[in-house]
């Protein structure tokens, strides 16, 4: 950062006449002010009784100091249509900072005995999905991230009773139903951080995430009059893009919050039955929708 030294003279009444007599005598202390402050601090100093901080006056050359470096506080940006809408992407996350953390999410469905129009009755079902994901990631640029995730994924959904009764041609129950799953995930991840506060506080990403997952399930119904269980092992790899925001809590702990709305993937599975291959597929697809189950809180170090 380019810093202009200005000394403040702090003149009391008992050393006034001293500082007349002798201009060699010099009292006071010395602080570092920005470029962009100067002019304000010298209004200060001729009488003004408060310095006003003017986000719309931000002066674009503005720049801070980062491991001996001078970075700019506002970064270039490319315009890319023939309208510049004047968006500031103010420096977020400067080049070769190194950052952890973990997110998690948690999500639980439960009902015991619930009734509804008398149509519905006796249903007991209840489900859980849990997954915890640390990852690790460096700057490559300013504002610009790559890294690497891993991911645990664990979920149980059970039917213990769902019972419908519409006339006599129209009931059916449904019972000692239950579906688990496992997996694990690596991934590579890109993001791109876009500062929206001057003071670099509050920023948004848009994070890009190729990933490969490994897992298998386990499908329990009965059938014939006996428990029959499906066990599946497959593998799948994803690219994913998901926005989200990032906060400074502290100065250097941040809170993240990012959910999943666009992916393509491909799937393989193997399905086996008391020991027996009965199945093998491979199925691909994209997903264009916001998906709930897919919101991940976080909290992340950077140094």
């Amino acid at each position: 950062m380019i810093l202009t030294l200005i000394m403040l003279i702090c003149i009391i009444p008992e050393v006034r006449s001293e500082v007349a007599k002798s201009d060699s005598v010099t009292k006071g202390k010395y602080i570092y002010v920005p470029d962009s402050l100067q002019s304000d601090v010298f209004k200060l100093l001729m009488g003004n009784s408060k310095v006003v901080d003017d986000e719309s006056k931000f002066d674009s050359s503005e720049k801070v100091t980062w491991k001996g470096d001078t970075i700019p506080m506002k970064l270039r940006s490319r315009n890319l249509g023939r309208y510049d809408r004047g968006l500031f992407n103010y420096l977020f996350l400067p080049k070769g900072r190194w950052g952890f953390g973990l997110t998690a999410s948690y999500g639980e469905i439960s009902t015991d005995n619930l009734e509804i129009f008398d149509l519905l009755n006796d249903i007991d079902l209840g489900g859980h999905i849990f997954s915890i994901k640390p990852f690790l990631e460096y700057t490559i640029s300013n504002n610009i991230s790559v890294g690497l995730r891993f991911g645990y994924t664990s979920g149980k959904g059970n039917v213990d009773s769902f019972k419908v009764d519409i006339d006599e041609d129209m009931n059916f129950n449904l019972h000692d139903i239950m579906y688990r799953n496992e997996s694990y995930t690596a991934a590579v991840l890109f993001r791109q951080y876009i500062g929206i506060a001057r003071r670099g506080r509050f920023g948004v990403f848009n994070e890009v995430e190729l990933a490969f997952s490994s897992g298998n399930s386990d499908f329990q119904r009965p059938y014939a009059g006996e428990l029959r269980t499906t066990h599946t092992t497959y593998m799948k790899a994803g690219l994913n893009f998901s926005p989200g925001v990032s906060v400074f809590m502290m100065k250097n702990v941040a809170f993240n919050l990012s959910f999943g709305v666009f992916g393509f993937y491909l799937k393989n599975e193997r399905q086996m039955e008391n020991g027996i291959e009965i199945g093998n597929r491979t199925t691909s697809g994209a997903n264009f929708r916001f998906n709930l189950f897919n919101i991940n809180f976080g909290i992340a170090v950077h140094v």
